[in-house]
């Protein structure tokens, strides 16, 4: 490693913090805009000004810069199971609204546009996605709705889900990607909410 970068990660804890972060800002934004193909260490030390043996020197490998990025907030997990508590009548719009909720959040809209544009190609992530969905996402369901059948209920609920996700916030299709969050709760939610409920055969 260079002089250079080595003074630099062996600064100042306040100055790795940064750079840390900075380094992780930039992954996120290419993962998410270019995928797992589409991202270089070099393009990632690029976008966050640094060299790139400090991206190597702080997480690594590519692989673990990927896990590094996609690692979801504890809050985001905290609003998904917040969700899961309302009546269950209401749970099919509330779930639609707190899908939506997470993905205006400037926070989490890059983490999620990383994991998603990654998990199609690349297995860490994808494995890291089955982790999230049966820890955070099937959990409450578990806890909440009927034994029969519940994880096909929760499964056929977030087919739906990622299908608003894909439609509104990745791929951006008119007219999905221009309706409100309550037109869309008003839409989807009816839907969801008979997976979540009513007679499924």
């Amino acid at each position: 490693m260079p002089d250079s970068v080595e003074r630099r990660a062996s600064g100042p804890r306040e100055e790795r913090g940064v750079l840390h972060a900075r380094i992780l800002e930039s992954a996120r934004d290419s993962f998410a805009a270019h995928g797992w193909a589409g991202t270089s260490i070099r393009a990632v030390a690029r976008g966050a000004g640094v060299d790139p043996a400090l991206v190597y020197h702080y997480f690594g490998s590519k692989e673990q810069l990927l896990d590094a990025a996609t690692e979801m907030p504890a809050d985001w997990a905290a609003g998904i199971r917040n969700d899961w508590t309302m009546p269950l009548d209401r749970l099919g719009e509330a779930l639609v609204r707190g899908t939506l909720r997470n993905w205006s959040n400037e926070r989490f809209r890059p983490l999620l546009l990383a994991t998603l544009q990654t998990a199609a190609h690349e297995p860490r992530t994808r494995e890291k996605v089955a982790r999230v969905f049966a820890g955070v996402l099937m959990a409450p369901a578990l806890e909440r709705l009927d034994a029969d059948q519940r994880l096909r209920r929760a499964g056929l609920a977030a087919t739906q889900l990622l299908g608003i996700v894909m439609m509104r916030e990745v791929w951006r299709i008119e007219p999905i990607a221009s309706m409100t969050v309550d037109e869309l709760a008003a839409a989807v939610g009816p839907t969801i909410q008979r997976y979540l409920t009513d007679d499924l055969d």
